[in-house]
Order: structure tokens, then C-alpha cells, then sequence
């Protein structure tokens, strides 16, 4: 009975099928271009220290690096700190509907301080349009296309005795529009927003900041002391 030959390695450990989305697998570039398709530019760009940040709420956050030192003999040693991010599910009023978003406890906090995730992203001051990042320029411009924002604009624009805009619609490129282009626009916004809601945004590049560097964080509990 003639010997079979072993098999090499690779071709018995081939994988069938993968469970990594179609959009998580995308690098940060080309997926941010392809999430920003449909919409006007962001004036301050991505960010290219922390691309985790261009997906989600960070308020402008990054981490910061410093050094923990030990009470009795003062040693040294690198360490970092990474905000605080969670997942949450977050109310729209104008939208009427939950978005489920990455955003920092510190982001949070303004949030119930100015009155909502509306609030927040409908900001005027230039601050709060570059703590935004690439995500919440996104929602920002949604938004704004709902016949409820567009409403309180008017208004607003009334009681500054300011004349009503008729007819004039803006696309994502900036020139004007027909009213079907926007509708359009809109309509592949929410495609691609339905697509991500549940996904958990960032999670793979927090991934590869803990598994790889040099620096290790602190141990919960610990007596070390901190110096910058």
C-alpha cells in the first residue's frame, strides 16, 4: 500500500469563511472615505495621531504618555494612558431613533450638560467643531438634513429679523443641489449608518495598542506615583 505524503501545514489550516466585517477589514483611510462619501468635507481633517479618535466621540482626546515612579527606590518607568471610551446608545431627537457611537466619559459629561447629542453636535464655536473629529462631523451634517433642524433655523433666523432661504440646497460638494440629490445623499447616509449601528467602532486599532509598544500601564491599586 504506497505512503501517503503529509500535507504541508498551510493547506490544513485554511479558513472557509471570515467573521471580520467588510468594513472593519478597510484601512482607516480607505474607510473613512468611504464613510464620508456622501458628505462635505471636515474642515480639520482626520486625525493621524490617534485614528482610533476618527471614529467616535473623543472630544479631542489622545493618549498621553508619562512616567510612573516607584515611592521607595524612585525608578522610573514609561508608562501611558488611554481615555476612558465606551460604547453607548445615544438619543436623537431629531433623528428619533438610538445611535450607537464609541465617546469618552468627558464627552458624555458635556452632553448632559448642554442638553443632548443634538446639542452637542450643533455647536457653533470653532472649539467645538474640531473636538468633533471625522464622526461627528458626520452626524453633525445628518442632522441637519432633518426637517426638524431645518425648522428650528427658520425660526431662528425669524427672530433675528434675518429674510427666509428658499429653495437654495447645498450637497455634500458644496454647490447647490436639487432637492432629489439631497434626498439621495441622505438616503446612502443612512444605508451606510444602518450598516455600522451595532458594529463596536475602534475597538481593532485599541486592539493593537494593547498587544503591542514597550509601555505597560500601572496595576489597579498601586502605590505608584505619577510624574510627567
Amino acid at each position: 500500500m504506497p505512503l501517503r505524503a503529509p500535507s504541508h501545514p498551510s493547506l490544513t489550516c485554511l479558513r472557509n469563511f471570515t467573521s471580520t466585517s467588510s468594513l472593519l477589514a478597510k484601512s482607516t483611510k480607505k474607510r473613512l472615505a468611504f464613510e464620508h462619501a456622501n458628505i462635505p468635507v471636515y474642515p480639520y481633517g482626520p486625525s493621524e495621531l490617534y485614528k482610533q479618535s476618527n471614529f467616535g466621540l473623543y472630544g479631542a482626546q489622545k493618549i498621553q504618555f508619562g512616567n510612573s515612579v516607584s515611592e521607595k527606590n524612585e525608578i522610573k518607568n514609561r508608562r501611558y494612558w488611554r481615555p476612558n471610551v465606551h460604547s453607548k446608545r445615544l438619543w436623537s431627537d431629531s433623528l428619533e431613533t438610538f445611535i450607537r457611537v464609541r465617546i469618552t466619559t468627558r464627552v458624555l459629561r458635556t452632553l448632559d450638560k448642554v442638553g443632548g447629542l443634538d446639542e452637542y453636535l450643533l455647536g457653533e464655536k470653532a472649539g467645538r467643531i474640531k473636538e468633533l473629529g471625522m464622526e461627528g462631523w458626520k452626524l453633525r451634517w445628518r442632522i441637519m438634513q432633518t426637517k426638524k433642524i431645518k425648522e428650528r433655523f427658520k425660526t431662528q433666523r425669524k427672530q433675528l429679523g434675518l429674510p427666509p432661504v428658499e429653495g437654495a440646497l447645498v450637497g455634500s460638494s458644496g454647490n447647490l443641489a436639487s432637492a432629489e440629490e439631497v434626498e439621495e445623499e441622505v438616503r446612502l447616509f443612512d444605508r451606510d449608518l444602518e450598516m455600522g449601528k451595532d458594529m463596536k467602532l475602534g475597538e481593532e486599532l485599541e486592539q493593537d495598542a494593547e498587544d503591542g509598544g514597550f509601555m505597560q500601564e500601572g496595576r489597579p491599586g498601586s502605590k505608584d506615583k505619577v510624574e510627567l
